[in-house]
This record gives C-alpha cells, sequence and structure tokens, in this order.
C-alpha cells in the first residue's frame, strides 16, 4: 500500500511580518519535490513558532494524529530542523520511527531511511539542529554582556530616551527627558500622588496606547528605573552605562524616600482639591488663609478667608477665580518678553566662555578617586569569580562602588564650569522669568502656586487684595517695566529722549541692576 504523507512547514517568528517567505518557499519546493517523488499528501500543518522548547501546538496535533492512525504514515518537511531543535520533539520523531508508526521521512535537503544508520544520521541532524539553537542563544548572550561592559543600552530605548545607531547606545529626547525629568522634581517635592502623576503626565501627552493616563505600575517601575541615572541594571546586576543621565542622584533617591514613606499610607479622609492653601496669610491678623467650597452668584465656587484662629478678624471670602486673575497679575509683572530672553542668554554666553576656570590638582585628585574605584571593582570581580565572596555581597559591594563612581564621573562633568557656579542658576532663572509669560495666561494652578512661592515674599491677603514682595532679582524686573511706562511714548519725564524706553530694545546689560554677575539666583525648575 502506498505511504500517505503530512507535509510540516514551519518558521521560527510569530511575527506576520518577518519571515513569510520561508513558509511560502518551503511549501512551493515542497510541491514540486513531492510531485517529482510521486508522494501522496494528505494534509499539511504549518507552523510560526520557536522548535528551541517543547510545545508547538500544531506540531504535538500531527504528532497526536500519527499516535492514533491505523496505519503509518510519512512526514514530509523541508529539513530535520524545521521539525525540532530540541531534544524532546526529536525523540517523540525517533521512537514514532522506532515503533513504525512513522514509515518515512522525506526531506529535499536531507536523506534518510528507517535503518540503524539512517536513524543515526537522523539522530546527528537533531543534535546539529539543538546545537545550532544553543550556539545562536549563548552568541547573543556574550554579545549583550559585551555591551553591558561598554556601557551601552542593551535593547530598545526606554521612555525618555531614543536608540542611536551610530553609537549604538541611547541618549536624551529633547522633549521627553524633560517630562521626565519634571516628573521626578514634582513627584520629590511631594505634589503627587502615583495618580495625579499620572494625570499630570497625561496634561503633557504622555498616555498609555489606549490613550487614557498611565496606571500606578507603570509609574512606580518608571519612577525606580535606574537607567534615568545614567545606570543599566541587567539580571540583578548594575552597570555604568555610557549615556547621560537625565535625573540626578539627589533627585532620585528623594523619590526613592516619597515612594518608601507613601507604600504604607495612614488612612485618612479624602480631601477636597485646594490648589492654594498654604500659599497666603491674613493681612489684618496674620493667621492662615484657608478654603471652602460655598454658594454664590447661582453657583458653587472655592472661597479662600482667614481662618480667625488668631482672634477676631474682618476679613471677608475672597472667590478663587479673583483670586487667580490677581496672581497672574502678579506674574506678568516679572515676565520676561522673548527679545530680553535672548539677548540676556547671549551674554550669559560670553560671560560663561570668559570666566572658565580650572584647578589642576582637583582633576587630578578626581582621576586618581576614579582610578582607585575601578581598581576596586576589577578586585572585587576577581574575589566574586574566584569564589571568595557571595553573589549577594559582591552584587551590593558592586552597586555602591558604581555608584562611588558615577558621582565621581558626573564631578569630572562638572568640573569645568566649577568657577563659573552662577551660570546654570542664572540661565534658569532667565528661562524661568521668561516663562511666566505663558504661566500668566494658563490655568495650571499648581505651577502658578509654585511658581508664586519662588517669586514672592511675605504674602498676604487684605481686603480681597493680594499683596507680596518681589524677591530678587525677580525685582528688578517690574522696576525696569515702570520705567518703560514713564517713557515719552506714555507721556512720562525721561532723561533720554533721544532713545525710546522700552525694555525690549534697550541693551539689558547696560542696566547695572540687571547684571547678576555677583549674585547667584536660586535654581528653578523649568515648565515642560
Amino acid at each position: 500500500m502506498k505511504t500517505k504523507y503530512f507535509l510540516y512547514a514551519r518558521k521560527s517568528t510569530e511575527d506576520e511580518e518577518r519571515q513569510v517567505m520561508s513558509i511560502e518557499a518551503q511549501l512551493a519546493e515542497l510541491a514540486d519535490f513531492a510531485k517529482r517523488e510521486n508522494i501522496e499528501i494528505t494534509e499539511q500543518f504549518i507552523e510560526s513558532k520557536s522548535a528551541k522548547k517543547p510545545g508547538r501546538e500544531i506540531f504535538n496535533e500531527m504528532i497526536q494524529k500519527i499516535y492514533e492512525s491505523k496505519e503509518p504514515v510519512g512526514i514530509l518537511a523541508w529539513h530535520p530542523d524545521r521539525l525540532a531543535r530540541n531534544s524532546v520533539d526529536g525523540g517523540q520523531v525517533i521512537y514514532l520511527i522506532d515503533i513504525g508508526k512513522i514509515a518515512s521521512l522525506r526531506f529535499p535537503t536531507f536523506w534518510f531511511e528507517p535503518t540503524p544508520q539512517g536513524l543515526f544520521m537522523l539522530q546527528v541532524a537533531f543534535g546539529q539542529s539543538k546545537y545550532y539553537s544553543d550556539n545562536l542563544s549563548e552568541n547573543v548572550k556574550r554579545g549583550i554582556r559585551q555591551k553591558l561592559r561598554r556601557g551601552e543600552w542593551p535593547g530598545l530605548a526606554p521612555f525618555g530616551y531614543v536608540n542611536n545607531p551610530k553609537t549604538r547606545t541611547i541618549e536624551p529626547d529633547q522633549m521627553k527627558a524633560r517630562v521626565i525629568k519634571k516628573a521626578f522634581e514634582e513627584y520629590a517635592q511631594g505634589r503627587h500622588t502615583l495618580e495625579s502623576l499620572g494625570q499630570r503626565l497625561s496634561f503633557w501627552g504622555v498616555v498609555s496606547k489606549t490613550g487614557k493616563p498611565l496606571c500606578k505600575a507603570t509609574l512606580q517601575r518608571m519612577l525606580t528605573n535606574k537607567v534615568y541615572l545614567g545606570l543599566i541594571v541587567h539580571n540583578g546586576e548594575t552597570y555604568e552605562g555610557g549615556f547621560p543621565a537625565i535625573v540626578s542622584r539627589a533627585t532620585f533617591e528623594k523619590v526613592q524616600e516619597v515612594l518608601k514613606n507613601r507604600a504604607k499610607p495612614r488612612h485618612s479622609k479624602k480631601r477636597h482639591y485646594f490648589p492654594f492653601t498654604g500659599l497666603l496669610t491674613c493681612g489684618e491678623c496674620g493667621a492662615a488663609i484657608t478654603a471652602q467650597w460655598a454658594h454664590g452668584n447661582g453657583g458653587t465656587y472655592r472661597y479662600y478667608r482667614c481662618t480667625k484662629r488668631l482672634g477676631s478678624c474682618s476679613q471677608r471670602y475672597l472667590r478663587e477665580d479673583l483670586l487667580v486673575e490677581q496672581l497672574k497679575d502678579k506674574i506678568s509683572k516679572v515676565a520676561l518678553c522673548e527679545d530680553w530672553k535672548e539677548k540676556m542668554l547671549a551674554k550669559v554666553e560670553v560671560w560663561e566662555k570668559e570666566n572658565i576656570q580650572s584647578s589642576q590638582s582637583f582633576a587630578q585628585n578626581l582621576e586618581k578617586e576614579i582610578k582607585e574605584t575601578e581598581q576596586k571593582l576589577d578586585k572585587l570581580v576577581n574575589a566574586f569569580l574566584d569564589g571568595s565572596i557571595e553573589k549577594e555581597t559582591y552584587l551590593a559591594k558592586k552597586d555602591e562602588l558604581i555608584k562611588t563612581k558615577t558621582d565621581l564621573n558626573k564631578k569630572k562633568s562638572d568640573f569645568g564650569r566649577k568657577g563659573n557656579n552662577w551660570i546654570e542658576p542664572l540661565k534658569e532663572w532667565i528661562l524661568s522669568a521668561h516663562h511666566a509669560k505663558k504661566l500668566a495666561s494658563s490655568n495650571d494652578f499648581d505651577e502658578i502656586k509654585s511658581f508664586t512661592e519662588k517669586i514672592g515674599t511675605n504674602r498676604r491677603l487684605l481686603d480681597r487684595k493680594l499683596i507680596f514682595d518681589f524677591v530678587r532679582p525677580f525685582d528688578l524686573i517690574p522696576k525696569y517695566t515702570k520705567k518703560c511706562e514713564r517713557s515719552p511714548a506714555a507721556g512720562g519725564a525721561s532723561e533720554q529722549t533721544n532713545r525710546p524706553q522700552n525694555p525690549q530694545c534697550l541693551t539689558w546689560s547696560e542696566r547695572r541692576d540687571l547684571n547678576p554677575r555677583p549674585f547667584a539666583p536660586k535654581a528653578n525648575v523649568l515648565a515642560i
């Protein structure tokens, strides 16, 4: 009786767009081979799955039908490695040949007969297939280990970074990195829960694939991911990354502290959202300003009022929207226009080039400490390989040394600007003042409150009027705005009648009060 054959074709990947031609090519070649050899194919089994591990559904279905068949059948495949790349599946095929369930195996590229020599050659073919698969896996692992030693990110870039094919590692994405940095800084300040941080990121356009805010688990992973420190953690081991960090170590550790403190939260009543509580005090009695919901003018509004805990006080309620208007008006008074921002940043760049200082002894000490740390790392690795220390001790000590080396490299990279420690705060102050213009027209109440705390001192509410003094150097901007109002164009007196007193057209560096070189303003966080 003529043997009937099962045709089996397989490709390694389940991705529809990869190795598609592999299946088509196999079917075409096998059909031609069957026609030439007069082979009768009764059923086809086509599968897209790796044969490295047992558990292929369609292959197991074919094997089951062979077991249940009353007559011996044959299998037609392109090569033995299409049938098996692991010892379990290969063993099943050989066992079915031994018990007579498989009468024939036919391959266009491999000869086989059900004889002792044929079975031996089939076992060799299966063994070679398994060796190729195992060796490929080992080569991939070795390549990953080498990338880690060079400080290269071994896969797709995490959020906030992009893959650079030229350097074969990752680098910060200009916009996404700012979002990550801002999220870490706001969470470190205790301004968010994981849920509200998700809403905040959603406001900046960072959402899940479904368009919803990121879930708590995703945010937890993001906030604990050491990649933002410039480190790579692979299989529980930390490596020094060859890419820039997005978040400072101080901010990252503060975030970990906040996460730890909130891991076991106290049970408390749900609080109402009053964004401006804690910002102001009463201008009459000095008590704190609190907030509450109240009805008025046909609706429900948030109102702010004196707590009156320090005694009798005659101050009345102030509706939140009216308070916001006054806050925005105050913020707009310290806003720098685009022209001033560009000129001031250009001048700062000149100062930065003029004042770069270096200290040879400081640099040498840093280099010495880095080399000593590297030597300690080498000794630690050797001790671990020799079996002198336990793996847990090795990983903990290595993590500590990597942290030390990263901090030293950070100091080394910042060394060139050591004498210009006022440059970066000054730049941030300029950008912050420029951002005030945008903030004065936004409805981000949390950001408005934070910025008001930054620019104002002695903040009070008196007779429903917002009162506070601008801190230096923000107090200089309203000063020159008033000069502009006294210009000839505004009908005021001016000493320079041949030159318009407009802060957008005057050379800002001529104003000695706005030349803050001796002054290092407090660093400010830029808004995204």
